[in-house]
């Protein structure tokens, strides 16, 4: 619930390819760039939840359509999946949560993508050789580029948190991106969301961004001491 209180009060940025924070995921980026560019036209991205594959999707589908493609990004759970057509660009999400009817639509949308020349961005939470999916479909996964997305390590995101700040022309000491990974969800979503709620505290209430104004602007929301999941 605060969760979505906090989003609606300040919405993360809409994932983009240029604000994705890569850190050691450079790979992925230039997978997905060559996809959309001629090159291997099949991706599957996996690793644990919160490491960016979503952010990643997104961003394929919107630099996609930017580039003049049709393009489609479905979700978990993949509602309407069956039914979908082959897009020029198609991102996929959990597809280890897929029933045996999601399995095969995307079996079929698999082959009919490749028969028209698109693209498919697909991502789980473990190799495609380790789920418990079709093995023809399991085997369609893994046909093209496998790549691991890791999570960011605190160093990381304190530097991603600092760069997004900085676009913003705000300017953060070390202690705030500490305070926000200690006290809020990780996922580097939700910390975009509470620094631009942050910004905006500070500029209805006229007052620099320090470590006070920031457990103020918190408890305010109701978020001091609790995790958002």
């Amino acid at each position: 619930m605060m969760r979505q209180l906090l989003l609606s009060l300040a919405p993360p940025p809409a994932p983009t390819l240029g604000n994705f924070y890569c850190g050691p995921n450079a790979a992925a980026l230039a997978a997905i760039d060559q996809a959309l560019s001629g090159g291997e036209r099949f991706v599957c991205l996996w690793g644990d939840a919160g490491s960016g594959k979503t952010h990643l999707l997104r961003a394929f589908v919107l630099e996609a359509r930017s580039r003049g493609l049709v393009s489609r990004y479905i979700p978990a759970p993949h509602v309407g999946l069956a039914a979908a057509h082959a897009e020029e660009a198609l991102a996929v999400d959990d597809v280890e949560a897929l029933d045996e009817e999601g399995q095969l639509a995307l079996f079929d949308l698999y082959n009919a993508v490749r028969s028209d020349r698109g693209r498919l961005l697909a991502a789980a939470s473990r190799p495609p050789a380790e789920l418990s999916l079709r093995e023809d479909l399991r085997s369609r996964l893994g046909s093209g580029i496998v790549l691991r997305v890791l999570a960011l390590e605190d160093a990381e995101k304190s530097a991603a948190l600092n760069r997004y700040a900085a676009q913003r022309g705000l300017k953060l000491a070390p202690e705030i991106a500490s305070y926000l990974l200690t006290h809020c969800s990780r996922d580097m979503g939700t910390q975009v969301a509470v620094l631009d709620a942050l910004d905006r505290y500070s500029l209805e209430h006229k007052r620099p961004i320090t470590l006070p104004l920031m457990r103020e602007a918190l408890q305010s929301l109701d978020l001091l001491g609790r995790r958002l999941g």
